[in-house]
């Protein structure tokens, strides 16, 4: 569906000025004017059901974001296409949304988003870099070579936490998602959103914004505890945070037709993965992890 034809649908007859908005690779995203009222018409990109996304899902992801107060208004959902209402603001720098202050912002948003009620959908990272690989094998793609002894490292880690309590989750804290109007944070972009482990938003959230471990301890400490099943918890996330950005760049290489060199993604994830494994902060995590649960 074009952006016309939901603002032909929304608004029939009345003028709306239509402007691109940058960013994103699986969307088109329209800053829509109609009258005084501003809004933002997403419209989603072809394919994206093979990266997991589900836009019922999304879109009921958003309506419980914007009714716990950390994602904008929900105007519409017409045809797959997700309105929500446009916010005055602009996105945070991942170095800004690093600093101290942010990170209690970002802490206590997150917070206020698990403990809200239940979204549509699920999200497990160690289920979700499975998916993707059969996806990439079905799709005449070829598995990355490091697959292998990343999913190794990911079945001890996931032996090792054990059962996990799920809460709504974003699962896709880029600082683009992140939008600040001064006052506040909205986090916005919920089409990974689901019920899932809330210490893979916090991981995801570190990893993505460059926090060291100061940077993780201080996160943990506003989030909830800074202990030691804490720090481990949020580390073995990191891992599965760079697993699971790497497997979407392979399912991106092998079925994208944007020009984007997605398999050199997906080979940046890895690597880094890797460098975090083989870190004496992951290996005394894991360990920490095998004899406490």
């Amino acid at each position: 569906m074009r952006v016309e034809d939901v603002c032909e649908r929304l608004w029939p007859g009345v003028e709306a000025r239509v402007v691109p908005l940058g960013g994103g690779l699986t969307n088109h995203n329209f800053k829509v004017t109609v009258d005084a009222e501003a809004f933002v018409v997403r419209v989603a990109g072809e394919d994206t059901d093979l990266l997991g996304i589900d836009r019922r899902a999304e879109h009921g992801a958003a309506l419980v974001a914007a009714e716990v107060g950390v994602g904008p208004e929900v105007v519409a959902f017409v045809d797959g296409c997700l309105v929500t209402r446009f916010v005055e603001g602009s996105p945070m720098a991942a170095d800004e949304l690093a600093s101290a202050g942010s990170i209690a912002r970002v802490a206590a948003t997150l917070r206020a988003l698990h403990d809200g009620p239940p979204v549509p959908g699920s999200f497990d990272s160690f289920r979700v870099v499975e998916a993707y690989r059969d996806t990439v094998l079905a799709r005449g793609g070829g598995v990355p070579d490091a697959y292998e002894h990343a999913k190794a490292t990911a079945d001890r880690l996931e032996a090792a936490l054990g059962p996990r309590e799920e809460r709504p989750c974003h699962n896709d804290l880029l600082s683009a998602n992140f939008i600040g109007d001064g006052e506040r944070l909205w986090i916005v972009d919920w089409e990974y959103a689901g019920m899932g482990d809330p210490f893979f938003d916090l991981a995801n959230f570190a990893v993505n914004n460059g926090l060291d471990e100061d940077g993780d301890r201080a996160l943990l400490g506003a989030y909830c505890r800074d202990d030691d099943r804490a720090r481990a918890h949020l580390v073995a996330m990191r891992f599965m945070s760079d697993f699971r950005e790497a497997m979407w760049g392979a399912v991106q290489a092998a079925v994208s037709a944007l020009d984007v060199d997605f398999a050199a993604y997906a080979d940046e994830h890895f690597a880094r993965l890797g460098a975090t494994a083989e870190s004496p902060r992951f290996r005394e995590a894991l360990d920490r992890l095998d004899r406490i649960g």
